[in-house]
This record gives structure tokens, sequence and C-alpha cells, in this order.
């Protein structure tokens, strides 16, 4: 939990991702299109990924689906999170609040 803290602070937005998912993919994809720059740890690459994996449960409290995304040090949630957001014009306002993007 500490890590996860860690690992998202000071950062606009965080996706822990895994390199292989077209969803992570996606999102990454879509978050970069505003102009954002996240901050991006591919799980499937990192010696601790697992146990990162591990630490983003406990966070969440349930199993997650990937891309896991923070936007302002808050826990958006996956892909249908996201998407959700960007469909009811609120990913936008959000990573404008998060200093992600500036117009």
């Amino acid at each position: 939990m500490d890590t996860v803290q860690r690992l998202t602070a000071d950062r606009p937005v965080v996706i822990f991702s895994k390199s292989t998912c077209c969803m992570c993919h996606t999102i990454k994809t879509l978050i970069r299109s505003f102009g954002a720059n996240p901050t991006v740890y591919e799980l499937d690459e990192l010696a601790n990924g697992q146990q990162l994996e591990r630490a983003l449960v406990a966070v969440a409290g349930q199993r997650l689906s990937f891309p896991v995304v923070f936007i302002g040090q808050e826990l958006v949630g996956g892909d249908n999170e996201v998407m959700s957001l960007h469909v009811k014009g609120k990913l936008v306002p959000l990573l404008k609040k998060a200093k992600a993007i500036w117009i």
C-alpha cells in the first residue's frame, strides 16, 4: 500500500499496465491523446510486478482489471471506469484538475 502511494505521489496520472494487454494500450493512447504524459509501470516487465499487483488489490479492496489508473493520486479504476468517464465528458476535466493537461 505504501508502495502504491509512493509511486503515485506527485504525479498527475499513473497507469499500472501490462505490456501485452490491448485495453492497457487503448487507455494509455486515450489519455495521451489529450496531451497528458502519464507515468506508466508495466507490471509484467518489472521484477516486483507481482508484488505491485498485490498492493494494488489491497488498495482497491478487490480484484482489478488492467490497466489500473490513478488521476490526481486517486484511484479511478480500470478501462471500464476510464471509458465511462470519457463518454460522460468527465475525463478531460479530471485531467485538468490533476494538472495533467492545461487546455
